[in-house]
Formats: structure tokens, C-alpha cells, sequence
């Protein structure tokens, strides 16, 4: 009752707030609403639920997702072991910074589409290249969060644990961390979902299965209510990935006071 009488209305405007966009969806499709947007050969929410139970009666959407769920889960765990790693180096070491640092800025920008004909020539099969694809999207945002967090680590709390015999190791896991926390959970949730989001791309080159491929396909068999349902699954999967990285993060944040948002 508690959690109902404090949190209950946040979580039911959110739920109206789909409620209603759903809504003006089925209006636009079945009237075929075009004022710059054409909703004439969009699928209505009707139709895209009746694809949708077919597709939940049969066994290959699950498979789909499986294989989708355990890319993202290898490329995202190397992308946060590989990239908190580096962003504490090059945080707390300028020469780690100066050689790393141009290689970032220099791939970053590179999209995840860009990256499939090198992943095919480097890599032996189509799963470790849709890995590879995937794990590149994840690192990028969590080394640069992990940077800035560790180097907004506050100076005087540094000194203070030095001037008491703190080793280098024991400021870097009792102060530094600690203090980078925020920082580094906020690069986690943004590195999952930019992990989902190169999936899509990386499963393009995959011949089987995958939400991605799933997606793609549908698109080249003129399936739209399919495309949507890909759509739809690639979001639902990426937002609750995200607010598992958040949720499984928070212990870590019991310090962390809260905002002063009304």
C-alpha cells in the first residue's frame, strides 16, 4: 500500500501515456491519416497484436529472442569488464589517456552498419561477428562515462584518505570508485541500450536467427506487421535490460542522495 500511495500514480501516468499514443496509432491507421507522416500502409495495433499471437503460438519467435539475449549478454559483459577498466586507467593516468584517447575518438563515430564487412573478413564465424559488432556499441559509452567519473572524483576526498596512509590501491577502491559510481552505472544503462541497438545491425549478416534478423526479414518479405513486432520486441528487450543494469547498480548507490525533483 505504501509503494502503491507513493509510486502507484507516477506508474499509472506512464501507463496512460501508452494507452493513448496506441490509441491515435488505430485512429491514424484505420483512417488513413498522411499529413507528412503516411499512416496509410501502417498496420494497425490491432493487426500487429493478431500477428503477434501467431507468432507467440509458435516456437521460432522465442528463438529469435534466445539468440538475441545471449549476444547482447557476451558482447555487454566483455564491453563492462574491458571498458570500466580502461576508463579508470585513462582517468587516473594521463599516459593511458594520451595513448587510448585517439583511438576512441577515432572509432567511435564509426556506426555499428559500418563495422559488418570488417567484422566478416576478421572474424571466423557470424556469431562472433554479430558479438563483436554488439560489444562495440557498449564499450564506447561506458569507457567515456567511466572517464568522466572518476576524473570528477573529488580532489579533497583523495588527498584526505593519502594524508591518512591510504595505499594508491585502497584510495582507488574505497574513494575513487565509489565517487565514479554514478558516472559509471549511468555509461552501463546507456552502453546496454546502445548494445541492443547495434544488435540490430550486426544480425543483419546473420543467415538464421536473431530479433534482428527477425526484423529484417520480415522487412524484405513485405511483412509489416512482423517489422513492427521486431521493432516493438528489440525495445521492450532493451528497456528491461536497461532497468535490470539500473536495479542490480542501486546497492551501489545507497550512499548517493536524491534529487530534489518535484
Amino acid at each position: 500500500m505504501i509503494w502503491f500511495r507513493t509510486s502507484g500514480p507516477r506508474y499509472l501516468v506512464r501507463i496512460m501515456a501508452l494507452v493513448a499514443a496506441v490509441l491515435l496509432w488505430e485512429l491514424a491507421s484505420d483512417n488513413g491519416f498522411s499529413f507528412y507522416v503516411n499512416f496509410e500502409n501502417i498496420p494497425a495495433p490491432s493487426v500487429v497484436g493478431a500477428a503477434l499471437g501467431a507468432e507467440l503460438a509458435g516456437q521460432e519467435f522465442y528463438l529469435h529472442i534466445l539468440h538475441s539475449l545471449e549476444r547482447v549478454a557476451i558482447a555487454y559483459v566483455m564491453a563492462v569488464v574491458l571498458g570500466v577498466v580502461i576508463g579508470v586507467a585513462m582517468g587516473r593516468s594521463r599516459w593511458a589517456e594520451d595513448i587510448i584517447l585517439p583511438y576512441i575518438e577515432l572509432l567511435r563515430p564509426i556506426p555499428a552498419v559500418a563495422w559488418i564487412p570488417l567484422a566478416i573478413l576478421m572474424l571466423p564465424t557470424e556469431q562472433s561477428s554479430i558479438v563483436f559488432i554488439t560489444f562495440l556499441g557498449a564499450l564506447f559509452p561506458v569507457i567515456l562515462n567511466t572517464v568522466h567519473g572518476v576524473e570528477q572524483t573529488n580532489g579533497l576526498l583523495v588527498r584526505a584518505a593519502r594524508s591518512l596512509g591510504a595505499s594508491r590501491t585502497a584510495i582507488l577502491w574505497h574513494v575513487v570508485l565509489p565517487g565514479a559510481m554514478p558516472s559509471i552505472v549511468a555509461g552501463l544503462a546507456i552502453g546496454m541500450g546502445v548494445a541492443w541497438f547495434s544488435l540490430l545491425a550486426g544480425e543483419i549478416i546473420s543467415g538464421q536467427y536473431g530479433i534482428g534478423y527477425y526484423t529484417w526479414n520480415s522487412y524484405t518479405l513485405i511483412q509489416y506487421p512482423q517489422i513492427i513486432i521486431g521493432m516493438l520486441t528489440i525495445g521492450g528487450l532493451g528497456t528491461l535490460c536497461t532497468l535490470l543494469v539500473r536495479k542490480g547498480c542501486s546497492p551501489l548507490l545507497k550512499w548517493q542522495a536524491r534529487g530534489g525533483r518535484s
